[in-house]
């Protein structure tokens, strides 16, 4: 993707989260359970465009409509072609985990912002967790770090990388692939001098399509790892595992 059309969504990122109060939308959480993160957080549905609530996007800035409408066009199209290659890699059809995202696939896009925290050591931005997805595009703000990976229990920094996309492995790949492939546990650490904005494409299958390991991928000698279940209701435990500190991925586990 262009640098010039990356610097456009981040800059209309940026302009949103200066409007005054009234003209944005807050974050709110429901339920007692939840550790509110040291973030502001700005959901819409752009996929399928028929999903799309209008009433429900900004007017301002006035470009936001249209840039936020071709962003998920060319994420897309990054998604798909990594996909074929996932694909390829087990030795299934190329198609096989596109056709997974059909016209009843769902694409959430969300607005994050961090604000500098007087206390970085006590809050995260975004406690750890793993994506309910089947890919996450991430699109990260250059001038300050905040996103970390955890691996073998120990955390490292995720590098910045300028006009770079973020792509990263979700549950649902991880299911599909019976373990071949791993959804990475992630957390965003705030930062005591400076704000941070990034902007996530969340692809999901259709609701009611049941997630599971690829039949070719289990035998006698790779016996099945993870249970069966439908999207939607997948989606509502990493809800409830993302209040608790919890992992969503270890409730499918067999």
């Amino acid at each position: 993707m262009e640098p010039s059309s990356l610097g456009e969504v981040m800059e209309v990122t940026r302009e949103f989260y200066k409007l005054p109060l009234k003209q944005k939308y807050s974050n709110f959480v429901d339920g007692k359970e939840f550790r509110m993160d040291w973030c502001d957080r700005f959901y819409l549905v752009v996929e399928p465009e028929s999903q799309r609530i209008y009433t429900l996007w900004p007017t301002q800035p006035p470009s936001f409509r249209d840039i936020l409408s071709k962003y998920p066009v060319r994420c897309r199209e990054i998604t798909n072609l990594v996909l074929k290659n996932l694909a390829k890699l087990l030795n299934l059809d190329r198609e096989y985990f596109v056709n997974m995202l059909d016209e009843n696939a769902m694409t959430h896009a969300r607005f994050n912002y961090y604000p500098h925290c007087p206390k970085p050591d006590q809050v995260f931005g975004l406690k750890p967790h793993s994506d309910a997805t089947v890919f996450t595009i991430v699109f990260v703000d250059d001038s300050v770090s905040g996103l970390q990976l955890q691996k073998n229990g120990v955390w490292y920094n995720v590098p910045i990388v300028p006009n770079a996309l973020l792509v990263n492995m979700g549950d649902v790949m991880e299911i599909m692939s019976n373990g071949l492939f791993k959804s990475p546990v992630h957390r965003v650490v705030t930062n005591a001098e400076k704000e941070r904005l990034s902007l996530v494409m969340f692809y999901m299958m259709d609701p009611e399509r049941e997630i599971e390991p690829v039949p070719e991928l289990v035998d006698e000698k790779n016996l099945r790892r993870y249970m069966k279940i439908k999207t939607k209701d997948y989606i509502a435990e990493i809800f409830k595992t993302f209040a608790r500190g919890t992992l969503s991925i270890d409730t499918v586990k067999i």
